[in-house]
């Protein structure tokens, strides 16, 4: 069985993850990363492909005729943030660690991947993808946009992620959204500088950067259903070298998040609209670089009914949840989800530390369960 399976590999899944812990790597940089996933790998039987986004790896795994394919998608790169753990297998690259527990989800899909190759009853195809880039590039557009879709024509994707204050252990999920889109654009408010005490000859790109900020905060509140959820946040603003001097410009950066597509499209709107009529209206003028944005997640009604059946058959219904809301973070396996039925699946990380914080570190008593709902998903979904 695939859980006496997991369970004689466990302490080498552990191993395994805290390796990659050690190792951590920043997207499309995850060079030594990819060379151990890959060595496991091969020790195991599987021939590799590693044409796409840089550092991907995907391995697959076919049983029988059928020509269903279901994927398994785990993503590998780490954060800049300096590791404050003091673990013993904490990372040696200074500046760089593994705080959202993408080496855990590898670990996971590994352990799935090792035990559906030596006793699958399944009839289908199995695509395991490890995908580098979440965390910044999307490696995940990265791979559709180099043509993964087309080699691989899949027809459910799922994947998992840790989640910090769930309980362990416990599978949270939803129909639908299940996290927001994210847009980040650049604002450059350009006017007249000049004295300080001479106001009246310049136009000051930091009183019109202060009304913009302000206004902005009127499109969810008068814009958007209050039952849309959406976010607007400046998180940045630079201008100006000294209290006497009215500087040529400001810079803005600038996040919005939403649910659905509709109101994603909107936010791009109005945040333009408000920018432009703000900066004209006090003499300066506004430009934009939009920078790479990630669509909203979106799970697949039939996805997550199986997904659903997977947990309830193999851990009873006490370890699922069914998710009343969908979490305002981002994650680019919604380029996935955009052309894939499938669900995304949150899995408790217990009291843990948060996800992004340098005390974080992944809890090694999911690992068995995350690689246990990955083997039970193909069999639901891959059912003879």
């Amino acid at each position: 069985m695939n859980r006496d399976l997991i369970a004689s590999i466990l302490p080498e899944l552990v191993a395994i993850r805290r390796h990659l812990h050690r190792i951590a790597e920043i997207g499309l940089s995850e060079f030594e990363t990819t060379r151990y996933i890959g060595d496991v790998l091969e020790r195991w039987g599987f021939v590799l492909d590693r044409s796409y986004a840089t550092t991907a790896i995907v391995a697959s795994l076919q049983r029988r005729s059928s020509t269903k394919t279901v994927a398994l998608r785990a993503d590998m790169d780490a954060l800049p943030i300096l590791e404050e753990t003091n673990l013993p297998y904490q990372s040696l690259n200074a500046g760089t660690m593994h705080a959202c527990g993408h080496d855990g989800h590898v670990a996971m899909l590994l352990g799935a991947a090792y035990a559906l190759s030596q006793d699958a009853d399944f009839s289908g195809r199995v695509v395991f993808i490890f995908q580098p880039a979440e965390e910044n590039f999307g490696g995940a557009k990265m791979m559709i946009e180099q043509g993964f879709l087309d080699h691989y024509p899949v027809d459910f994707l799922f994947a998992l992620h840790n989640m910090p204050a769930l309980e362990t252990g416990k599978f949270s999920l939803r129909r639908g959204a299940m996290m927001a889109s994210i847009d980040v654009v650049a604002v450059t408010i350009t006017g007249r500088g000049g004295h300080g005490a001479l106001p009246e000859q310049t136009a000051d790109p930091v009183v019109a950067a202060g009304n913009i900020i302000v206004a902005l905060q009127s499109i969810v509140a008068r814009n958007v259903s209050p039952h849309d959820p959406a976010v607007i946040t400046v998180g940045q603003i630079h201008g100006g070298s000294a209290a006497t001097i009215i500087p040529d410009k400001v810079e803005l950066e600038i996040s919005l998040r939403a649910l659905s597509p509709q109101v994603h499209a909107l936010l791009r709107q109005r945040i333009e609209e408000v920018v432009v009529a703000q900066a004209q209206s006090l003499g300066t003028q506004a430009s934009f670089d939009w920078k790479v944005g990630y669509p909203a997640t979106i799970n697949d009604d039939r996805a997550v009914d199986l997904a659903r059946a997977a947990i309830r058959s193999t851990f009873g219904d006490d370890r699922l949840e069914d998710r009343a809301f969908a979490m305002m973070a981002s994650e680019d396996c919604a380029f996935f989800l955009e052309r894939i039925p499938g669900a995304y699946v949150f899995i408790g990380n217990g009291d843990s530390k948060p996800l992004h914080n340098a005390q974080y570190d992944f809890n090694d008593d999911i690992l068995a369960d995350g690689a246990l709902f990955f083997c039970s998903i193909v069999e639901q979904a891959l059912a003879k």
